[in-house]
């Protein structure tokens, strides 16, 4: 049995960005008894056994809740703590708090969510009715909606977005960074279709201005395509993600979709040895939020667990 990790998948280039600037920072506090700790605002991926490596390093994962906490800690013991705002960004009320509170900030937000922040806060600023297609309660929408002061309608699917929206000002839609992109153009059709009925039923001379502003990073759109292809070519497909990762959702359905003998898992733990009978080729394939090794590690213990000496190779299955 061949096992091939896909070298293809793993972080994207703003959790590497995140990674990176948390183990800068940690290195350098590093030795000091009394140098400041660094904490991050939720955890800074949605990957549990990566979260506990840098826990292992001495990064913190904290709420909103602890800042007042934090500040108490910093004033009496004259340090000066800092709070890691993750690749999924905040809302400026955050960074308000952070401020009024004297903690430093280490700002991680990868670049792309950055950019759609102040895209969408461009459209709000000229009375737009703004519509973000995502998860209203994911960290990266959570920081949009506030950027709006929370003005936005958030929706999941077509049915929601014809049953939320009313064309009564300019609209704008945008999207959570790691959404799926086919629904994304379904639902703005959509509701073009629905502004074109619009206008036949009250007979209106003008067009109702409606923008589309496809928002989906590059990087994890792109890889559906790849992970389809990957998917059918093997005999089965290990993925992993962290049960909770957004991305991770989304991929596992393209990969499960593709070849039906696709299985979730979160680490090396809940492999199952039926699922490797008789089989030729497997792959190990994951989320923007898996990293390298722990993929590499779960193509290791397939061996093991079937009794096979040889680790798994790590080749780029397509080009």
């Amino acid at each position: 049995m061949q096992v091939t990790v896909d070298k293809n998948s793993g972080f994207c280039w703003g959790v590497v960005r995140a990674v990176n600037i948390a183990e800068a920072e940690l290195a350098g506090q590093s030795g000091n008894g009394r140098a400041p700790r660094l904490y991050s605002l939720g955890d800074i991926i949605h990957n549990p056994v990566e979260v506990d490596r840098l826990r292992s390093e001495g990064l913190e994962t904290i709420s909103h809740a602890d800042f007042e906490r934090i500040a108490e800690e910093n004033r009496t013991c004259g340090i000066e703590s800092k709070i890691l705002i993750r690749a999924h960004g905040e809302p400026p009320s955050t960074y308000a708090k952070l401020e009024e509170l004297g903690l430093g900030v280490v700002n991680a937000t990868c670049p792309v969510v950055g950019k759609v922040q102040e895209r969408i806060r461009k459209f709000y600023d000229k009375g737009y009715q703004m519509v973000i297609f995502g998860k209203k309660d994911h960290a990266e929408v959570v920081g949009l909606r506030g950027v709006v002061n929370d003005e936005a309608i958030v929706v999941l699917t077509v049915e929601e977005a014809l049953d939320k929206i009313k064309f009564d000002r300019p609209t704008v839609l945008f999207s959570q960074t790691t959404m799926d992109r086919p629904t994304f153009r379904e639902i703005r059709d959509r509701l073009k279709e629905r502004i074109a009925d619009l206008v036949v039923d009250t007979m209106e001379e003008t067009a109702i201005e409606f923008q589309a502003k496809d928002t989906i990073c590059g990087q994890v759109s792109g890889r559906e395509a790849k992970l389809a292809e990957l998917a059918r070519q093997q005999d089965l497909v290990i993925f992993v993600a962290g049960h909770n990762s957004s991305n991770g959702k989304v991929l596992f359905n393209v990969a499960k979709d593709a070849n039906p003998n696709t299985y979730f898992i979160e680490d090396e733990r809940e492999l199952q040895p039926e699922w490797f009978a008789n089989l030729n080729n497997v792959a190990v394939t994951g989320a923007t939020s898996t990293p390298q090794w722990l993929m590499q590690r779960v193509g290791d213990a397939i061996y093991k667990m079937c009794g096979e000496p040889e680790k798994a190779e790590l080749l780029p299955i397509l080009t």
